[in-house]
């Protein structure tokens, strides 16, 4: 039993190593890649649409409600990269169907460059919407006294976030070696569907709190608009 796919080595010369990490995370990203040239490449803008561009509709209409109710005004401009996350978070645990195939989201490296990511995105959507200045101002709100609290937050929320996906995706990867040990038949088929529902959670968690953290950071408080307004706008 492996504790992480970083553990299965499928090829190495010297210091470097070709793990099942890598090795499925860009069958992933292939799969990704592929579908969305094959589902795009005939779109029909009539009223006869396929399933294939149905059910692409379907994701991104949702995925778009969804960016719009965490705080964000225009769900469009954030929609590469948390649609993205998400779909790549939930492709990893629906191919785990498949027998062999080990989901790079239950290994620590994954899960802390997708919690980078969104570290890095936050003062990126941060700094585009509100100015340079006025996102570092947001680290002295509501007082100067919180600005060594707002960025060990925002370090620690960073470090939450990987953690928590490895947490969750390593423990059923585990229950399942552990119940097919015990009983090869019936408890990993149920632990099997049970770990497809709570992985498909997950996506969506970090999907919302990746949108939550970038809606945080970009949303002009009610304090800068003021400031922002000019005096002649105010008057009309």
């Amino acid at each position: 039993m492996h504790l992480s796919p970083d553990e299965i080595i499928y090829w190495q010369y010297g210091v470097i190593k070709m793990s099942a990490t890598l090795v499925f995370t860009w069958v992933i990203m292939a799969i990704l890649v592929v579908s969305a040239y094959f589902i795009t490449r005939n779109l029909n803008k009539k009223n006869h649409h396929s399933r294939w561009q149905n059910a692409l509709e379907i994701i991104v209409i949702t995925i778009n409600d969804q960016i719009s109710d965490a705080g964000l005004d225009k769900p469009r401009r954030y929609m590469g990269f948390l649609g993205t996350l998400f779909l790549f978070i939930a492709m990893a645990n629906l191919l785990t169907i498949f027998p062999g195939f080990e989901p790079p989201s239950s290994s620590l490296s994954t899960t802390l460059a997708l919690a980078f990511c969104v570290f890095v995105s936050v003062p990126f959507y941060g700094i585009k919407n509100k100015g340079v200045k006025q996102y570092l101002l947001s680290y002295t709100e509501p007082t100067y006294f919180m600005l060594p609290f707002n960025i060990v937050g925002e370090l620690s929320r960073t470090l939450a976030l990987a953690v928590r996906l490895f947490g969750n995706m390593m423990s059923g990867a585990m229950i399942l070696a552990i119940l097919l040990v015990i009983s090869p038949l019936i408890f990993p088929v149920v632990m099997s569907l049970l770990g497809l529902l709570t992985g498909m959670v997950q996506a969506y968690i970090f999907f919302v709190l990746a949108s939550v953290y970038i809606a945080a950071a970009s949303t002009v408080s009610a304090k800068a608009s003021l400031t922002l307004t000019p005096p002649q706008q105010k008057a009309e």
